[in-house]
């Protein structure tokens, strides 16, 4: 396994994927980045997790995309700590963030969002794909819009503005580290905000939840994907998504369709990706969420 740490004060290193001869990619190495004595992030496998050292046990936040995935976060956990991992904080449902949970012992306490439960519930009723085994799901649900807790003697506290990314977003914040985890509101693989629509999410709640990410004390952002974020950052991605939006909004006001709507707002399409890459469902772009929201087509 390739496996390093970035140790304190260094902050994040770029991991890219590496190529093989026929074109194909393999998954980028897990590597290990420390942010506080007792808080790390875990990039490789999928979305970014968080690993938060308690008193007596260990937080993750977010569990990577597989077992095998699962397994090495475990496995990278234990070179950290001797501490079990007792909770996972999980901050949406979507399979690269969840399903890793299989390699996770049995009766951990999984944290999420009720929607985030509902949303899984629904993914095992269409057959599993992307969510954990049925005896992985969530088992302490978040029914406010913001709830503190205590976990292995860490304050955490957890946040739902609104429907954003999906319906059953949460962002996690460490007050006393000032650290915060931002699952895929903030994911910077792609320029503009990802919405699912078919979770229910809401361009509209992205900006208010992205607002409220802005409002925390803090100035280490974990996103979803990528590497760690600035508040100035965030800033300006969420100044460039308001201005979009506003100028969706302009032009449903004249009447223009969605085609003519992309056509004025969105760059080129880029070249389609090959077959058989493996990455799930495309995503409508931004354009395409706030005209749907706008205009209820």
């Amino acid at each position: 396994m390739n496996y390093r740490y970035t140790l304190l004060p260094a902050l994040a290193v770029t991991v890219t994927t590496l190529a093989l001869a026929q074109g194909q990619q393999t998954a980028a190495p897990f590597v290990v980045h420390q942010l506080k004595p007792n808080v790390y992030w875990v990039e490789g496998g999928g979305g970014n997790s968080g690993v938060i050292v308690g008193d007596r046990g260990v937080i993750v936040v977010d569990a990577k995309t597989s077992a095998a995935g699962g397994k090495e976060l475990l496995d990278d956990i234990a070179k950290i700590t001797p501490k079990p991992v007792t909770a996972v904080i999980l901050t949406h449902s979507d399979g690269d963030h969840v399903n890793g949970l299989a390699a996770f012992p049995a009766g951990v306490k999984v944290i999420a969002h009720e929607n985030n439960k509902k949303e899984q519930d629904a993914a095992l009723a269409a057959g599993g794909r992307g969510a954990p085994p049925a005896d992985h799901l969530p088992s302490q649900l978040i029914t406010k819009n913001e709830d503190t807790l205590t976990l292995e003697g860490v304050k955490v506290e957890l946040h739902h503005w609104a429907p954003a990314h999906t319906s059953g977003d949460l962002i996690v914040y460490l007050p006393a580290e000032q650290i915060v985890f931002t699952g895929d509101i903030i994911a910077m693989q792609l320029p503009d905000p990802l919405i699912h629509l078919e979770k229910n999410g809401s361009s509209e709640g992205w900006i208010t939840t992205t607002k409220g990410i802005v409002g925390l004390k803090s100035d280490q952002f974990v996103p979803g994907h990528g590497d760690l974020q600035t508040k100035a950052a965030i800033q300006k991605r969420l100044a460039d998504a308001e201005a979009k939006r506003a100028k969706i909004k302009e032009l449903v006001a004249q009447g223009k369709t969605l085609d003519e709507v992309k056509a004025a707002v969105d760059p080129p399409p880029a070249a389609p990706a090959p077959a058989g890459g493996g990455r799930g469902p495309a995503f409508a772009p931004f354009s395409q969420v706030v005209y749907t929201e706008l205009t209820k087509k």
